[in-house]
């Protein structure tokens, strides 16, 4: 489109009282595109005040919405790795990732409120329990969703530009979330507890 649009505007001269609108599907994704642009900032809000709302504090809900950039960045890799242009079905992906990525973040970090409530560990050791008890719960919730959309991205009959965007954003989005939250997660958590240096 960008091309056609670029010779049409250098080649043809309209008379006055004409223009060009360009419709069919690339008008269709135009408004799509619109209405995308404001329904992940709205999800994405969202989404951090049912975490603040969950956790009463904003440093758990801001801990936890770490895994939103997390899981973008495998999304955003998968998507380059399959040679995968951003579209509109890969923001409903996103938007579908960003849901479980946060999922993942609150069952660590239960698991770990939990845990200073009933004990008295270290920071540390405390983390370690911590991911080692919630470590299959959110493996499995990775590997369930992750295989439910093997099919989608592998498709290639009718529907397979739709599916295989959507699909790829959400496979690639969940394991490096699924890892950064097993690992930086707690990294983040433990730096935010320490204590303050003394002067």
């Amino acid at each position: 489109m960008a091309e056609a649009s670029g010779k049409i505007r250098r080649q043809v001269e309209l008379p006055s009282g004409y223009y060009i609108r360009w419709g069919g599907q690339f008008e269709n994704l135009q408004a799509a595109t619109g209405r995308l642009a404001v329904v992940v900032p709205l999800a994405l809000a969202l989404i951090f005040a049912m975490l603040y709302f969950a956790f009463g504090s904003i440093k758990p809900a801001a801990l936890i919405y770490l895994n939103v950039p997390f899981a973008a960045v495998g999304g955003v890799f998968a998507l380059a790795l399959r040679g995968l242009p951003f579209s509109i079905s890969a923001g409903v992906g996103f938007i579908a990732l960003f849901g479980v990525a946060v999922l993942n973040g609150v069952v660590l970090m239960t698991q770990v409120r939990d845990l200073e409530q009933a004990t008295d560990l270290p920071v540390a050791d405390l983390l370690r329990r911590a991911c080692a008890l919630r470590m299959r719960p959110v493996l499995m919730t990775a590997l369930v969703a992750s295989l439910g959309f093997v099919p989608m991205a592998l498709a290639t009959g009718s529907g397979a530009e739709v599916q295989r965007p959507l699909a790829t954003v959400v496979i690639g989005g969940l394991v490096t979330c699924t890892a950064l939250t097993l690992l930086v997660l707690p990294t983040v958590y433990s730096y935010l507890r320490r204590p303050p240096a003394e002067s």
